[in-house]
């Protein structure tokens, strides 16, 4: 008789979860691990003293650290697997009867909290890593990679009808706001009141690098001021700085997307162009590869320019002396490998190759600098005397005669002009010199083979299994904190492991068990073969007789 199974539950007595999760579940070791108490008091500002109860800031992050360990894209589908998981409730701490929170509370209680409560969150679990001795912090490894933007380049419109539009809306706010407000406000402060001190960004600044006495007081003050003000990418979350860009002009300085408008185009390896942005990491050199720091950048920030910002904060906020700085050609600029030398640290950094930017004449290698004298010396043999010198762009210009260059049988290889060719040399060119002769040892080598294989494989593991191949979020300051969850939950993999998660318990009785078979296995053999001690020196002996295996 074929039975029918009848659809009908019956309400569960005395059923815990307690007794339905594992003891050994994931999720029980990540909860014995990491101890997310610490984001209440991070957060408690952010809330009244009074009114309806709130979710709990910890239940928001035990969330996203469920999306980062399910590989989930859509918080949807989170609390959808959420509500049928019984190890995911019983990680969040919500009964099998308990509803769930919405999906859409997410999203504002991420906007309510912004991105410097998410950096709170990555740096607690960096600092606990750091009290398991799972820093090492001798070696920092930097690289980005290219990350697609949740949106298309169809949104692409003129950046000056965006702006036009934002600056009118800004302005019709005030003015009603004003207006709103009636007489109240004429005694109270100007909207353009100026920023506090403590708002500004120069306090994390560098020191200004000392020039040449050779431009006037004035001239070497605003040029002082000038580079001590420089742009902080991690106070201002990765944004350019639009203003100061001067003749060159990319095509987002023109250009924005209706859908993120923080996105920029970017050429891809295969020769695409997408709208997208690079995420940088700061890897420490240990076994752990625990990463330091994490930034987003808009795809127009080239991959140098955030990398001084990034060293200074993770040397400082976690308070570690690296021997070196390994990164790949595009951070090789002079600005950097200066900074990284003078703080007393090795600038592992492949220096560009300059030769191929004047293709088909010679390269500023094929000129032989002469110290002795301050003079190059070109292929053919002649002098390049000292022309000038440009303070502000701190380089030294050297120019051959005209008539030598003109009558000189290299000329068609050296250069097309008919005012003698000229080379530049930087004000430190000490430092690239320093650099090279860094590129003969055997420590260098190993540094950009260890790069390889430290900072590039986090990148693939987040991409194929954490959704980095493509922000879910949109606006540099989401794609921030989703970066930043990501970065912290590769940490707590890490952490995890230190825990013991994932290892296999030694085979103890199994090899209890080998070594009993094969000593059973050797004294029937000899009780076989020898009988007296005779019949042993004879067995030895004989060259016939051959040990079994065993």
């Amino acid at each position: 008789m074929m039975g029918t199974k009848e659809r009908a539950f019956a309400r569960l007595v005395n059923v815990s979860l307690e007794k339905l999760v594992p003891a050994d579940h994931f999720y029980r070791q990540v909860e014995r691990t990491l101890d997310l108490s610490f984001v209440r008091e991070c957060v408690q500002p952010m809330y009244a003293s009074g009114g309806r109860p709130s979710i709990d800031p910890v239940v928001f992050f035990k969330l996203q650290l469920v999306m980062f360990f399910e590989g989930i894209r859509s918080e949807r589908q989170l609390i959808r697997q959420a509500a049928d998981r019984l190890s995911v409730r019983w990680y969040l701490g919500y009964d099998l009867d308990e509803p769930l929170p919405d999906h859409s509370s997410l999203s504002k209680i991420r906007t309510r909290y912004g991105l410097d409560v998410f950096r709170w969150f990555f740096d607690a679990i960096v600092q606990q890593c750091q009290q398991a001795k799972l820093v090492w912090g001798k070696e920092l490894y930097l690289d980005s990679t290219q990350v697609n933007a949740n949106a298309d380049l169809d949104s692409l419109t003129p950046r000056f009808a965006v702006e036009a539009r934002e600056a009118i809306q800004r302005h019709l706010t005030a003015l009603f706001a004003q207006e709103n407000q009636g007489d109240e406000e004429e005694g109270g402060e100007s909207m353009d009141a100026p920023m506090s001190e403590g708002s500004s960004n120069t306090g994390t600044c560098l020191q200004p690098t000392s020039l040449p006495v050779a431009l006037s007081q004035q001239e070497q003050e605003e040029l002082e001021t000038e580079r001590s003000m420089r742009h902080d990418w991690i106070v201002e979350e990765g944004r350019q700085q639009r203003e100061i860009h001067g003749l060159y002009q990319r095509s987002a300085d023109f250009q924005i997307s209706t859908t993120d408008p923080d996105a920029t185009p970017m050429r891809l390896k295969n020769g695409g162009l997408h709208l997208g942005y690079h995420t940088h990491y700061v890897v420490d050199g240990g076994k752990r590869r625990i990463i330091l720091e994490a930034l987003v950048t808009p795809a127009e920030v080239m991959d140098n320019q955030p990398m001084l910002d990034l060293l200074w904060h993770v040397r400082f906020r976690w308070h570690v002396r690296p021997r070196q700085i390994t990164g790949d050609t595009k951070y090789g600029t002079i600005e950097n490998i200066k900074a990284i030398e003078d703080a007393g640290m090795r600038a592992y950094i492949p220096l560009p190759d300059w030769d191929q930017q004047r293709p088909p004449y010679f390269g500023p290698s094929k000129f032989t600098y002469d110290a002795v004298h301050d003079r190059y010396v070109c292929p053919n043999g002649q002098l390049l005397h000292l022309s000038r010198m440009e303070y502000k762009a701190e380089k030294v210009e050297y120019r051959a005669e005209a008539a030598t260059c003109n009558a000189c049988p290299l000329k068609a290889q050296c250069t097309p002009s008919n005012h003698g060719r000229q080379v530049h040399r930087s004000f430190h060119a000490n430092y690239l010199e320093r650099v090279r002769g860094y590129q003969q040892t055997l420590a260098y080598q190993k540094a950009l083979k260890k790069r390889k294989v430290w900072v590039e494989p986090l990148f693939a593991e987040a991409k194929d299994w954490h959704g980095m191949r493509r922000f879910r979020l949109r606006r540099l300051w989401r794609v921030n904190c989703e970066a930043q969850v990501i970065a912290a939950g590769h940490n707590l993999q890490q952490l995890l492991k230190k825990r013991g998660w994932g290892r296999r318990p030694f085979p103890t009785d199994a090899i209890c068990a080998s070594f009993g078979l094969f000593w059973m296995l050797c004294s029937l053999t000899f009780a076989r073969k020898i009988s007296s001690f005779a019949d042993c020196l004879s067995f030895f002996k004989d060259e016939e007789v051959r040990f079994p295996l065993c």
